[in-house]
């Protein structure tokens, strides 16, 4: 039978029948019960359209409380997940959806359908609303997790340009929530505000582990500053999860309030925390706990400890308790490619072997990073994926950039890096070698139909050619030094 145990949110609601599970900024507030009730005749309903046991089906929304109830409830199905990012065009979506060979398509309410005629003619679109005015059918619903099964396929942009299919297991999610608690402790009070998005992994892992700890969360739907720190004040928040960005204008906004005593601490993901930050954090006596994950990893997998914060700025930590981390490929500073291995960290792509197999070695998954392990053992990351531009949160590939810049009429070459930006830490910047006296405007227009508006690049420079080395390579370091110039 392998691994089994029962169906989580059945189990946290026969143990923790009456405690809240989720509150939003409306003034909702769902026990377990209630959220098994809702999540089971969801359950029903999807499988009066026709949704069964294997199937994958896409869910495109904005976080939203019934986001939460249709992905339990496609666990009830024995499903898969497809969490698609609700920011992308209809282009790149599509493209997802022929990939994870999806077969319906639940969208939330602030989806605009007029937006996906395509996807409309392609795919079965159902909106949340529309699944909640169908009946409820009898159907058999999942009593046991069989950890080894798929639960979520997730896409992260691949080097190439090609988006691929992240497939976690429940064993993944399981050892993830089990990993993080084992890292800060639950305790009994604890209510995470969830701001991050759903559709990403760092934010759906926040309602797992919320089932598995039998934890209170907070939803807010879009982060907004001051709203999120008047929640914090005044709802009894102890966790939020948080960008740099997000950082920075909380404590702008905080001026020289002070979160209450009960407030535990900000887990960051999305890159490092800047020193200055840190000491600001401190100041106002808030802890950042710093985490260093990707989609592959369903999460973090590395966190630096508050007490180590100062003493090893730049650092990512030490990996979680199950978790290991080596480095492959060492120069002579120690630097190599950064290597993580544990029973989080996801077996492979959906349909893709090739990129599977490359990304793996002996079990170890090839991050993409470079960096190095101190004396202590503590892991320092060099460079993001090599050319990895995080705006936001938001990881952007140039690779996946420049493939759509090169397919305008008179571009002969391009490169695209990232450029520090006050606001979004990076925005992208393309170098575009081209014919036919192209204008920025219409490279842009161009774009703005295949590409997220977080991934447009916020300058067009025109070159007369791009740099190179004796291998053909681009030397994109001379494009960010020539950028940095520039701007002076």
């Amino acid at each position: 039978m392998g691994q089994v145990m029962p169906h989580w949110l059945t189990k946290r609601a026969s143990l923790s029948p009456n405690k809240v599970a989720i509150e939003t900024e409306t003034g909702e507030s769902i026990t377990f019960k209630q959220l098994e009730e809702m999540s089971q005749s969801y359950a029903r309903k999807l499988s009066t359209i026709g949704v069964k046991k294997g199937d994958h089906v896409g869910v495109l929304s904005f976080n939203e409380l019934q986001m939460i109830v249709t992905i339990h409830a496609l666990t009830y199905l024995n499903t898969t997940a497809v969490m698609l990012n609700a920011r992308l065009t209809e282009a790149e979506l599509l493209y997802q959806l022929n990939d994870a060979n999806v077969t319906f398509v639940l969208t939330g309410k602030d989806i605009h359908l007029n937006d996906y005629e395509n996807m409309q003619s392609a795919y079965k679109v159902l909106s949340f609303s529309d699944v909640m005015c169908e009946v409820e059918t009898t159907t058999d619903l999942l009593e046991h997790i069989q950890l080894t099964d798929p639960m979520t396929i997730i896409y992260t942009s691949g080097t190439t340009g090609h988006p691929k299919g992240v497939v976690h297991t429940y064993g993944n999610h399981w050892w993830s929530a089990i990993s993080s608690s084992l890292n800060t402790g639950l305790h009994t009070d604890d209510k995470w505000l969830a701001m991050l998005p759903i559709f990403h992994v760092g934010g759906l892992s926040i309602f797992l582990k919320s089932v598995i700890y039998g934890m209170s969360t907070f939803l807010v739907e879009s982060f907004e500053a001051s709203r999120v720190n008047r929640l914090i004040i005044e709802r009894k928040i102890t966790i939020v999860s948080v960008v740099t960005v997000m950082l920075q204008q909380l404590l702008a906004d905080l001026e020289q309030e002070t979160y209450p005593n009960t407030f535990r601490y900000m887990l960051l993901g999305g890159g490092s925390c800047p020193e200055q930050l840190l000491l600001e954090a401190k100041s106002k006596h808030i802890r950042v706990i710093q985490s260093y994950g990707m989609t592959e990893t369903s999460s973090q997998i590395v966190t630096l400890a508050f007490a180590d914060a100062l003493k090893k700025i730049g650092s990512s930590g030490k990996p979680l308790f199950p978790a290991e981390v080596n480095i492959l490929h060492k120069d002579a500073d120690g630097i190599g490619e950064v290597c993580v291995k544990g029973p989080m960290v996801t077996n492979g792509y959906y349909k893709n072997e090739r990129a599977t197999e490359e990304s793996f070695v002996d079990e170890w998954l090839r991050t993409g990073d470079l960096g190095y392990l101190d004396e202590d053992g503590f892991l320092y990351v060099v460079d993001r994926r090599t050319d990895l531009i995080i705006s936001g949160g938001e990881n952007i590939y140039p690779s996946e950039v420049e493939h759509a810049i090169m397919q305008i009429d008179g571009v002969l070459d391009v490169a695209v890096v990232g450029q520090a930006d006050n606001k979004w830490g990076q925005v992208p910047v393309a170098f575009v070698v081209q014919v036919n006296n192209l204008k920025e405007k219409d490279i842009l227009t161009f774009l703005k139909r295949k590409l997220a508006t977080y991934k447009l690049p916020k300058e067009i420079i025109f070159i007369d050619e791009l740099p190179r080395n004796a291998s053909n390579k681009i030397m994109k370091y001379k494009l960010r030094q020539t950028d940095e110039v520039r701007r002076k």
